[in-house]
């Protein structure tokens, strides 16, 4: 019996036109793969090419379009772990030395903590200039990233007499201050100008004589673990706190000898723009900078804290000339700030910034602003992330020192706090991370065949000694895994130009590495 679906009109019209339906469905399945074949010969792209496009992680493509911001989607703990053994059969293939001496690694998940790769992970080492990522936290807690620090003028106990007060900012300008840079963000040409309008304000006439105060530092303005070689040779030089372009004659010259007394260099160009600035205005400045140290302020002298970048006379505009109060500040200008500093220190390796970082990490914790205070608080600001301190020896903190002991472990460990860790302050310092081939002390490395893999993807902090070099840092892997690692090579034979080489293929391989 015929139902009665089956026996409504529309139901024989569908069974009618039913076969041509089919037809459609199959010639539309058909088209789909043979469009995929078409389509790139109008569109210039081979199938081939966007089968590889897909397979590469959108972060480790090249970018299409340099004139817009790139970026990568935030990372996913689901992403795979590397395989151990895998990771350490390609890794043992790399981390081979030129020469003598040894290699010791480590690399960690930066997830979760767990080690992919450990070769001597825990003997102690001669770190180089990675010894700075230890400084680098250490200054990122103890001081604080948006910290800034005031280089003042104040007035000085005799009539006439200013003092010039460092604290704590070595990358002063000779001239006016420029908001946009690191260096030379505080220049001395404005704090020169502001001096004087402040003066004017107060009927001061003039002369005018200089003081100098740089007594914030304590102790030797070196460190006695230090090879005279080094300092001869401009690697560091004797410490203040207060210096033009990072005691540097020229702010673009990074070689070469540096000042012996970068603090009275920093004067007298001070004197020299006062005099310019104090011309125009009708007083007069005696010449020659002598050392003296700045009275107390007095109650009525009302201190500016620090903060914000700022740069006026210190009163203001005020509307009667008023007395000069011995200690009274006169003038201010701020430094960049404390991350950014870091920022500049971690990715050219000044060796002379990292010295006064420490120090100045020393001061904000309680302690003197020393070579011993430096060494001391780096110490203990590692202690307190909880990183063990085990062998770990801290003669001084820029890493020119053939006495501090750290092991790959323990800097893969920094590494991991500053890039995942559980205190958000330390981030401050991730930007600072040299980017293999584009930046810093990596920027003219991985530019052949067995290391570009790792171009624009390895960020990491160098190290190079006579007889030693490291390399520590982070990478996300082929699968969107973050990676932190560090390498260390000590015993080293001087000048094979293989070691370096072999930790940049190292690094490279870990950017590469699915190793599953």
């Amino acid at each position: 019996m015929m139902s009665r679906a089956a026996s409504h009109p529309w139901f024989a019209v569908i069974r009618r036109q039913l076969p041509l339906v089919l037809l459609t469905i199959l010639v539309v399945a058909l088209a789909v793969p043979v469009a995929n074949i078409a389509v790139p010969a109008f569109t210039g792209q081979r199938p081939d090419q966007e089968l590889t496009e897909q397979a590469v992680p959108a972060w480790q493509q090249v970018p299409r379009d340099l004139s817009l911001p790139q970026g990568i989607s935030p990372l996913k703990d689901s992403a795979p772990v590397p395989w151990p053994d895998t990771l350490a059969a390609q890794l043992s293939a790399t981390l081979k030395t030129d020469g003598g001496g040894t290699f010791t690694g480590v690399v960690q998940d930066a997830a979760t903590g767990q080690v992919l790769f450990d070769r001597e992970g825990a003997k102690s080492r001669v770190p180089a200039s990675n010894m700075k990522l230890l400084t680098a936290a250490a200054a990122v807690r103890a001081i604080g990233p948006d910290r800034r620090f005031s280089t003042t003028v104040v007035a000085g106990t005799e009539p006439g007499s200013i003092v010039l007060t460092g604290g704590g900012d070595v990358l002063l300008g000779a001239g006016e201050s420029s908001r946009d840079t690191v260096m030379g963000h505080a220049g001395l040409a404005t704090l020169a100008r502001l001096t004087v309008q402040s003066l004017q304000e107060k009927g001061v006439k003039g002369p005018l004589r200089v003081q100098l105060d740089d007594s914030l530092f304590s102790g030797p303005a070196l460190n006695p673990t230090w090879n005279p070689e080094d300092v001869a040779a401009g690697e560091t030089a004797p410490l203040f706190p207060l210096a033009l372009n990072s005691a540097r004659y020229d702010p673009a010259v990074t070689t070469g000898p540096r000042p012996q007394d970068a603090a009275m260099s920093a004067a007298e160009a001070f004197s020299a723009q006062l005099t310019a600035a104090g011309a125009a205005a009708g007083l007069t400045v005696t010449p020659g900078v002598v050392r003296g140290k700045a009275p107390a302020p007095e109650k009525q002298a009302a201190q500016k804290p620090a903060g914000e970048s700022t740069e006026k006379p210190a009163d203001g505009a005020s509307q009667a000339p008023a007395a000069v109060i011995p200690g009274q500040m006169l003038a201010e200008v701020q430094s960049a700030t404390l991350g950014q500093q870091v920022d500049l220190m971690l990715e050219t390796s000044d060796n002379y910034l990292a010295e006064v970082l420490g120090r100045m990490a020393a001061v904000a914790a309680g302690g003197p602003g020393s070579n011993d205070g430096a060494t001391a608080v780096v110490y203990r600001q590692v202690q307190d992330t909880g990183i063990s301190t085990d062998g770990l020896r801290v003669d001084d903190v820029s890493g020119l020192s053939l006495g501090n002991q750290v092991s790959a472990g323990q800097l893969a460990e920094i590494v991991r706090a500053i890039t995942s860790g559980t205190e958000p302050v330390l981030r401050a310092a991730i930007g600072g991370f040299p980017v293999a081939g584009l930046t810093g002390t990596l920027g003219s490395r991985y530019t052949d065949p067995s290391t570009e893999g790792g171009a624009g993807l390895v960020r990491a902090k160098t190290g190079t000694l006579n007889s030693v070099i490291a390399l520590s840092g982070y990478v996300v892997d082929a699968d969107g895994r973050l990676l932190v690692f560090s390498f260390i090579g000590n015993r080293l034979e001087p000048g094979a130009a293989g070691n370096r080489a072999a930790l940049d293929r190292t690094a490279s391989v870990l950017a590469s590495c699915g190793c599953r």
